[in-house]
This record gives C-alpha cells, sequence and structure tokens, in this order.
C-alpha cells in the first residue's frame, strides 16, 4: 500500500488541498486573506488558496510527526526573523492559523485529539491521505516509469 511517505510532499499537498476545497469540511476564516503567516513574515501569503494548501500541510505533518501539540506545529511552520541590522533568528509560525486549521480537521473527522499527547490522523484521516498519495504515485509514474515499483499494485 503506498503512503504518505512514498511520495514528494508538493504534489500531495496540492492533491489534498484540491480535495479539502471541494468536499466542502474545510472553509477559509473571514481573516484569512489578512493574515501573515507568522512574525517571521513581512506580508500575507500571495496565493489566493494558502489556507487550503496550509491546512493539508497541517495533516500531512500531524500524519509524519504525530502525536503532535499546536506549538510544535507552529515552530514546524516558522522561520527566521530579519532583525535589520542583527543576525536572524529562529520564530515559531502562527499559532491561531495551525489551531484553526486543526479545529477544522477535527470536525471534518481526520485529526483526532490524544489526551495530553496532541494531535493524532484518524483512520479516515491515514485512508484519505494514503488513497491521494497513490493517485500522486500514478500520476508521476506516467512520467517517470520507474516510479511503478515503488507503486505496490498487484
Amino acid at each position: 500500500m503506498t503512503t504518505a511517505f512514498d511520495v514528494p510532499a508538493f504534489p500531495l499537498l496540492q492533491r489534498v488541498a484540491e480535495h479539502l476545497r471541494s468536499e466542502g469540511k474545510v472553509s477559509e476564516p473571514d481573516w484569512a486573506p489578512f493574515a501573515r503567516t507568522g512574525v517571521h513574515t513581512e506580508k500575507a501569503p500571495v496565493q489566493k488558496d494558502w489556507w487550503f494548501l496550509r491546512t493539508a500541510a497541517v495533516l500531512r505533518k500531524v500524519y509524519v510527526l504525530g502525536p503532535i501539540g499546536t506549538s510544535r506545529l507552529a515552530a514546524e511552520f516558522g522561520g527566521a526573523r530579519d532583525g535589520g541590522s542583527a543576525p536572524y533568528h529562529p520564530r515559531k509560525g502562527s499559532r491561531n492559523i495551525v489551531r484553526s486549521a486543526l479545529q477544522q480537521l477535527e470536525e471534518a473527522g481526520y485529526v483526532a485529539v490524544r489526551e495530553k499527547r496532541g494531535r493524532i490522523v484518524t483512520a479516515s484521516g491515514r485512508k484519505l491521505l494514503d488513497r491521494l498519495a497513490y493517485d500522486v504515485l500514478i500520476t508521476i509514474a506516467k512520467t517517470n516509469p520507474q516510479m511503478m515499483k515503488y507503486a505496490r499494485v498487484k
């Protein structure tokens, strides 16, 4: 069975974001067009569908790193803070964006809270990611036939 570990992250994230948008269980908050993704960024994201891409990335991070809490997830989406002439220092990403994305994924049934341990991916979330990872692998294998050895097809 193909899993999310077997395919490149970005094509998988695009496919998951497309699925989340079309499914309608995840919606962009009213404040999303104006929000920066962290204190390390100067401006808001330019992409129109950045919320769905970030939510897909949060789902994949919980799949790969879970159980994981909101603070550690925010650190995963952080970056270097430009302090002018001062040296760069790492800063966490927006915890509100991560928390809101996790709440929407919980309502959709893809993520669950593990008591005092953080969030984990549910069976339906794992099924979604693995199914879309297989689709991505088949798409990649059309251009690169050697990738079919990872498809694990009978």
